[in-house]
This record gives C-alpha cells, sequence and structure tokens, in this order.
C-alpha cells in the first residue's frame, strides 16, 4: 500500500503558516488529484487548498482551527488500488491564489496588508495568535488585555477559533448581565416563496471592505453634465474604419480614460493615495477600470502609465484586458498598483452614481448612459435648440484631502476635454 503525505503548499511570500478553516473531505473519502481538500485562512486571504495525488483519504494531521505550517503534512492519503492523475504544479497553485488575493484587493479597494502575528503576551515571551482569531478580535472589538487573558486550548496553548468564540459568548452573557438591557432583536420573516442565498466568502469580503471604505474616507459626489455629441459623432464615423485597420472595436470606454488621464496631468493631487497622516501624489498614472464579468461580480484591472498610450493602443490595451479579465485570464500584475480608478455605468442604463473609493485612493469616477436631449446651442448668431448627446460623469472623493474644489475642478476638466474632442480627429498615432 502507498501512502502519501499531502504536504501544505506555499502560499506566497512571508507566509509561513496557516489556519484550517474547514476540511471539506472526510477520513474514508476518495479524493482526486487537484480536488480541493481544505480551506484555509492565511492573514492575507481565505482559500482552498487542492489534493497533488488521487487516491483514499485515511488521517486527518490538523484539524479545524488548528495551525498549518506550509512544507508540513497536513493528512495522509492511501492510494493502493488508484490510479493517478497528474499532479498538480506548485506554480500554478501559487499563482491562482496571488491572482485570487489581488482580485479581492481590485475588488474591493482595500490592501490585504498582512496582519502582524505577534502579540505580547507576558513578560515572558511572545504568543502567536492566528490570522482566523485576529481577524474574529478586530470584528467583535476584543482588546489586546482579554484575548491575553483567553487559555487556549490548541498546540502549545494557542488560542482557537473555538477558544475564541467560547470567550464571546460568556463576555456577552457577564455584560448583559450586570449592566447592559435586554436587547431583543426582530426574527427575520420569511415567506414561503422568499429565496435565501448564504453570501460566500468574496460577497462577505466585498460587503466587509466597502463598509471599511466608507468609514475611513469621508464621501463626497460632484457631479457635471457633458455634451458627448462630437465624441458620438467621431466614434461612429470611425468604428468601422478602425475595426477593418487596427482589427479592434474602439468603444467610449478608450477615449473617456484618454481625458482622465490628461486631467491628472492637470491636477496630479487627485492621482494620490493617504498613508496615516501623509498624501503620496504619484508619479505614475495607473487607471482601474471596473470590468463586469459573468459571474455578475466586478474586477478592476489597471491600465499601467495610461497617460503614455496613444487612442489605437489604448484601445487595443483596454480591449485585451476586458477580454483577458471576463476569460479569467488575468495576470497578477495586471490588478495591481492603480492609483485612480472609474467604472462606466452606463453600460448597465444608468444615468448617475456615487461610487465608493478604493483605498487607498483618493477618487474615484462614473460615466453614465449617453442619451439624446433637447440642449441649448450658442452661437454667434444667437441661441439654437438641438439634439445633443448628454452624459452625466459623478465623481467621489476623500473629503479628508480633496476639497470641493478640487474635486469639482477635476471633473469639470474631464468634461472639458470630452466636450472639446476634435470631430476631425485622424486614425494616426499620437506617440
Amino acid at each position: 500500500m502507498s501512502i502519501i503525505e499531502i504536504i501544505m503548499p506555499k502560499m506566497g511570500e512571508s507566509i509561513m503558516e496557516a489556519t484550517v478553516l474547514k476540511w471539506l473531505k472526510k477520513v474514508g473519502d476518495k479524493v482526486e488529484t487537484d480536488e480541493y481538500l481544505l480551506e484555509v485562512a492565511t492573514d492575507k486571504i481565505d482559500t482552498e487548498v487542492p489534493s497533488s495525488h488521487t487516491g483514499i483519504l485515511t488521517e486527518i494531521l490538523v484539524p479545524e482551527g488548528e495551525i498549518a505550517e506550509i512544507g508540513k503534512p497536513i493528512c495522509i492519503i492511501s492510494t493502493e488500488g488508484v490510479e493517478q492523475n497528474n499532479v498538480p504544479k506548485t506554480e500554478e497553485f501559487e499563482a491562482k491564489l496571488s491572482l485570487e488575493i489581488l482580485e479581492i484587493q481590485s475588488l474591493t479597494g482595500i490592501n490585504l496588508e498582512p496582519i502582524s502575528p505577534l502579540i505580547t503576551s507576558n513578560s515572558t515571551g511572545s504568543r502567536f495568535y492566528s490570522p482566523l482569531v485576529l481577524s474574529i478580535c478586530k470584528e467583535e472589538k476584543i482588546s489586546s488585555s482579554e484575548l491575553e487573558s483567553i487559555a487556549g486550548t490548541g498546540a502549545e496553548g494557542r488560542v482557537t477559533k473555538h477558544d475564541i468564540l467560547a470567550f464571546l459568548d460568556n463576555r456577552g452573557k457577564v455584560i448583559s448581565s450586570i449592566s447592559q438591557p435586554e436587547v431583543k432583536t426582530k426574527p427575520m420573516i420569511i415567506a414561503g416563496n422568499d429565496e435565501i442565498i448564504q453570501m460566500d466568502r468574496m460577497r462577505r469580503m466585498i460587503a466587509d471592505r466597502m463598509v471599511e471604505s466608507v468609514r475611513i474616507a469621508p464621501h463626497v459626489t460632484s457631479f457635471v453634465e457633458t455634451d458627448m455629441t462630437n465624441v458620438a459623432i467621431w466614434r461612429n464615423n470611425n468604428k468601422d474604419s478602425f475595426q477593418k485597420q487596427y482589427g479592434e472595436n474602439i468603444t467610449y470606454t478608450p477615449i473617456l480614460v484618454e481625458a482622465i488621464a490628461k486631467a491628472i496631468r492637470d491636477f496630479p493631487q487627485i492621482n494620490a493615495s493617504v498613508e496615516g497622516d501623509k498624501i503620496i501624489v504619484k508619479a505614475k498614472i495607473n487607471i482601474g477600470m471596473a470590468v463586469a464579468l459573468p459571474s455578475g461580480n466586478l474586477i478592476v484591472p489597471v491600465i499601467h502609465q495610461a497617460d503614455q498610450y496613444d487612442l489605437i493602443n489604448l484601445t487595443k490595451k483596454i480591449n485585451d484586458l476586458t477580454k483577458r479579465a471576463r476569460e479569467n485570464k488575468l495576470r497578477p500584475e495586471d490588478l495591481e498598483g492603480g492609483t485612480y480608478s472609474f467604472s462606466n455605468i452606463g453600460t448597465f442604463g444608468n444615468i448617475m452614481g456615487t461610487p465608493i473609493i478604493m483605498q487607498p485612493q483618493v477618487a474615484i469616477m462614473a460615466f453614465g448612459a449617453i442619451q439624446k436631449k433637447p440642449a441649448v446651442i450658442e452661437t454667434p448668431q444667437g441661441d439654437l435648440l438641438g439634439i445633443r448627446q448628454k452624459m452625466f460623469i459623478s465623481h467621489s472623493y476623500d473629503h479628508r484631502v480633496v476639497d470641493g474644489s478640487l474635486g469639482g475642478k477635476f471633473v469639470k476638466k474631464v468634461s472639458d476635454y470630452l466636450e472639446g474632442f476634435d470631430i476631425n480627429r485622424t486614425l494616426k498615432r499620437d506617440l
């Protein structure tokens, strides 16, 4: 009989261990190569760990709630009489994990920075707390002194998930019996045809990060209505020749990105991030664009140094990123380094919105649907009433560091570039 030890794989630089959240297989189950065995939590992300072999799970070495060390066995599989599939490549698993981390970071706008694993427990040394325990402490506002007082039942006296939950249960009883009035929550009312959908891990994390962004940054949103007539006429006149000459479909998006990049050159303070009490103005203009996925989620690939592209290559870059995003083929580097972001909510038929800033950036823009509207047209001979293509631009910004003057001037500058688009612009490389 062949016995295989399944090793906890490497999960990124500086990550030396993970907390076992849930075993997806039980002893006696057959496991296929690449099939997920368990869910784990690191200090950066939760993820699933696949099996490197096909066989029967005969022993679980790291129970739920305990720590699995990178490079150490987590379970044993018997491969007797079982045909083996190809062993998954470690590099592929690491790349998938790295991409998942960056995907969540891009979706949520929050950097998934590592949580420090060491908290001093007494005068004799340090005590390790798993990322899962620290996450619960942060969510439940457990102080360091409270955490230090909890007796751990895990290996080497470590505090486990069950220890921390037991503490919370007891703490709640003590507080309510001493000073807190009883608070009765209304029960969930479910009708016969209601559907209950449990949030998956991605959706829970997105929810947390969006709430966190609103908590961190006081959002202010400015709106401008823009005349897109010149842009619409130019695109309609050139889309066929553009497709024939360059093999690309030109949408409004590259023109919008071009206007943002130009405006950032005029107002570089909007291309910034906040670190504590410091404002860091970014030298590079890396524009993130929200892309709707077939699953209904959004992902934000980044156009690095967007101001360095001409319209032709900007179109190619945007089309490539959009296509690979929807095919789940983005690379980690496609999702990192954004300095300013936008969303084209007009593709959903929305006329305007109030987007949430992607931390630690300081602003985000949303473009609404382009609609034909009656408008006053000023001419040397007098004002006329005509039909124009109009679009609302929404600009949300962090009022800690971006005042109404900068936020308002910036969105107006983007509008000016779009309204001033040259209707006679030729299809040639600008750079």
